[in-house]
């Protein structure tokens, strides 16, 4: 048998599709070491988002390729999770220990931009990431009983706050901090002054991704979180109705011009199929999000369905992604986050701390 040539294993490496950076595996510059020793071939691959299952599937297609297709007798494939951290507006730096701030937006009220949140936050976690959740909706928070912690996070220095944790993510939210009921009756100010208190005055340790629930809207708060807290990406979240995609184009403008990329658009409520009969309906119109993506020039992350369950189970405080792991539901929120995180994956790296600090003294 002829020896096996590097370039050999590059042109069978060059046929394979990852499936969510959208690119093969040398131009996605995912082979990091190739070593052929023999009649066996060592392949390395670095895949810098959270993929879950799918890594897996992909170390098997490698193997299964190279041995097919290569000459060479066996394949050995490793792939290792290393996420990245991205660059953020231009005006500001990295929160120390946090590599990436997700914004998680909609124009307008009630169109699933909670639910969505956490499942999305669930989901990269279930993959294999370290996920933070901050909410940010001061008047309304959700994230409390979607999430399922009660009580109030404790401060060992009395400065700062420790996370709350469930379903390993750790979360903070004024409504730890206050009584369920009680209205906050806050102006705008004090409204963006607790938000960042909440971000800043919190111990997130490392995190891989953070995932900020903001409130419906393009005032004040999220002003705030595009002006003055680092944020690598956002996602939109609408309805196909009409009037929720006027309003989320609206999100989706101010976050092009405060320099923060959208990674996406979330179409929530897409269908409706009756519990009953199995009868399939577009109760809020058909392929907005899809339509808005593409005019918009951004990805089209995925649709969900109108399903009564998706709500109960959060109300409960067991979000989709925990309470039915192995569902269709789950399954499709998992293929947002992936999508979401490998569209991330391609923006441009933030290299800060790889520089040294140049100081000048006087000897």
């Amino acid at each position: 048998m002829s020896e096996v040539t590097r370039e050999q294993i590059d042109t069978v490496l060059q046929g394979i599709q990852e499936r969510y950076l959208e690119k093969d595996l040398v131009a996605a510059n995912m082979v990091k070491d190739v070593e052929i020793k023999g009649d066996t071939v060592f392949v390395h691959i670095e895949q810098n988002y959270p993929s879950g299952g799918y890594r897996d599937e992909l170390a098997d297609e490698i193997k299964a390729k190279l041995e097919a297709e290569s000459g060479i007798a066996k394949a050995e494939v490793t792939i290792e999770q290393k996420i990245a951290a991205h660059t953020v507006q231009k005006s500001l730096k990295r929160i120390e220990g946090i590599k990436n701030i997700i914004a998680v937006a909609s124009g307008k009220g009630g169109v699933g931009k909670s639910t969505t949140s956490v499942n999305i936050a669930l989901a990269l976690a279930a993959d294999g990431a370290s996920v933070g959740m901050l909410d940010a909706d001061i008047y309304g928070p959700s994230q409390p009983r979607m999430l399922g912690i009660s009580g109030q996070p404790q401060s060992d220095d009395g400065k700062t706050l420790e996370p709350m944790m469930n379903y390993d993510i750790k979360a903070m939210s004024i409504g730890f901090l206050v009584e369920e009921d009680t209205p906050m009756i806050w102006r705008g100010p004090m409204v963006t002054q607790a938000l960042e208190q909440l971000l800043n005055d919190t111990n997130w340790g490392e995190l891989d991704y953070l995932i900020v629930d903001l409130p419906p809207g393009t005032g004040d708060t999220q002003l705030t979180l595009s002006q003055k807290i680092p944020v690598s990406g956002a996602v939109i979240v609408t309805t196909p109705q009409d009037i929720a995609l006027l309003d989320a184009r609206k999100g989706l403008k101010m976050f092009e011009k405060v320099e923060v990329p959208v990674l996406g658009v979330v179409e929530n409520m897409s269908i409706h199929i009756c519990s009953e009969c199995g009868h399939a309906e577009h109760i809020f119109g058909e392929g907005g999000g899809k339509r808005m993506a593409d005019e918009s020039d951004v990805d089209y992350l995925g649709a969900l369905p109108l399903d009564y369950t998706i709500c109960q189970q959060a109300d409960e405080g067991r979000p989709t992604v925990v309470a039915d792991p192995d569902s269709k539901n789950t399954e499709l929120y998992k293929e947002i986050s992936r999508k979401m995180s490998a569209r991330l994956a391609s923006k441009g790296k933030d290299y800060s701390t790889k520089f040294p600090n140049i100081v000048i003294q006087n000897t």
